[in-house]
């Protein structure tokens, strides 16, 4: 399923990247995705074939035409037209990461179990830009059940330097 999202994300990007505005139209998914998840309702609405599709694409475009990239309404506009409204919100987060790729960005999520004070983010900052040859958005994450230690997850790859893995080792050596 993820495959389709990343169709329509991908056919999107190659728009936004024609009309060199992959930034303003991230920042328009974004807030559609943002906007549906405070107001669920929405999506159902969108997504109900007992209401005209003209109706649903209608209310698309009451909602954000002229407001964001023509496009981007479109986009929503198609995803009502093809029953996949659902699938919104996976491909907002698929557009999101070929926005990433292209700006040679990565995301990553930092785990703790105590907060990292400012030398210490930069220290990790640094660390995973050279470990992953990219600039790092990083979003911090406390997690007291790491007991200590780290847990990363950039690129799809986590790394985990945290107590509790290294005490869930120790057992299963003990285990077995």
């Amino acid at each position: 399923m993820v495959q389709t999202e990343r169709e329509y994300a991908e056919a999107l990007f190659a728009v936004a990247l024609e009309e060199n505005a992959v930034n303003e139209y991230l920042q328009a998914l974004e807030c559609v995705k943002q906007l549906v998840q405070d107001n669920p309702d929405y999506i159902e609405f969108l997504a109900s074939p007992a209401i005209a599709l003209s109706e649903r694409t209608g209310a698309v475009e009451e909602a954000f035409g002229g407001r964001m990239p023509e496009y981007t309404v479109s986009f929503l506009k198609i995803l009502c037209e093809n029953g996949r409204i659902r699938t919104l919100f996976d491909c907002v987060d698929e557009f999101s990461k070929l926005a990433m790729a292209f700006s040679n960005r990565a995301a990553a999520q930092i785990y703790s179990a105590v907060p990292l004070s400012e030398e210490q983010k930069k220290s990790v900052c640094a660390r995973l830009e050279r470990l992953t040859q990219k600039s790092v958005d990083p979003v911090y994450i406390i997690d007291e059940s790491l007991i200590g230690g780290l847990k990363i997850e950039v690129d799809g790859k986590t790394f985990d330097g945290s107590i509790r893995r290294r005490l869930g080792e120790i057992k299963d050596v003990m285990n077995s």
